[in-house]
């Protein structure tokens, strides 16, 4: 004869809190938490009892410890703001500048005009340091920077060829090309974009004595658009040069 299990015996329940692994179980809770994100609200008996470990060893309550957190992400928000709204009145700045640089093109009765203006804004209003403005033809004339096409894709061929505002780094037969030997000691690092419109071609280069301050990152917007500008307003006074592509 078999024996026959007790009446009063029971088997493990398998979902018991004693037979789960904590980490599951700390998972399972915290999926229940981000389900129900007002669990606490319903609950506020709850908060009385739970404590969090300080760093020296003292307890604080999720309360405290949620309104610390608070705080904590306030103001590294409030310091992310700052730092836009720096940014927005720099760009504020930058195209008020620019703002009034196009309209010195614009109002310029001379090539001498348009010359002088473009390199006095960008050297007092932009302070810049080193300005070049160099237009490539076979039929200069006597005002402003002409060098032949040759020369020029000798110099800087590889420049003229990216088609686009670039920054950085030059080469030092690119710096004495565009600045000349003497400033190209003094110069850290460079901006350029060149000039293209209606058969002229040039290039208009700024320059800082700071290697970090024209990074090959940086933003050359402005720059290319006062080259863009700049390319339009040029044929103007320049109607007798031919295109030396």
């Amino acid at each position: 004869m078999t024996d026959t299990p007790q009446a009063n015996a029971t088997t493990p329940d398998p979902l018991a809190s004693d037979n789960v692994p904590p980490a599951l179980e700390a998972a399972a809770v915290a999926r229940f938490l981000q389900a129900h994100p007002g669990f606490f609200v319903e609950h506020e008996e709850l908060l009385m009892g739970l404590r969090l470990p300080h760093q020296r060893g003292d307890t604080v309550s999720l309360v405290e410890r949620q309104m610390k957190l608070l705080r904590e992400r306030n103001i590294e928000l409030r310091h992310r703001l700052s730092q836009l709204m720096d940014v927005a009145r720099d760009n504020d700045r930058l195209f008020d500048k620019t703002r009034r640089l196009i309209l010195t093109l614009l109002d310029a009765g001379s090539l001498e005009e348009l010359i002088i203006g473009v390199e006095d804004s960008l050297r007092n209003d932009f302070q810049v340091p080193f300005v070049s403005v160099v237009l490539i033809s076979e039929i200069p004339t006597p005002v402003g920077r002409w060098v032949g096409s040759a020369e020029a894709h000798q110099a800087i061929g590889g420049l003229l060829n990216e088609g686009k505002a670039i920054s950085g780094n030059l080469r030092e037969h690119e710096l004495d090309f565009l600045f000349g030997e003497e400033q190209r000691r003094q110069i850290g690092s460079t901006a350029l974009t060149p000039l293209n419109h209606q058969g002229l071609h040039g290039v208009l280069a700024i320059a800082s004595r700071d290697p970090q301050h024209y990074k090959s990152t940086v933003g050359t917007l402005f720059l290319g658009h006062i080259a863009e500008v700049l390319s339009r307003v040029l044929p103007r006074f320049t109607h007798s040069l031919r295109s030396v592509r």
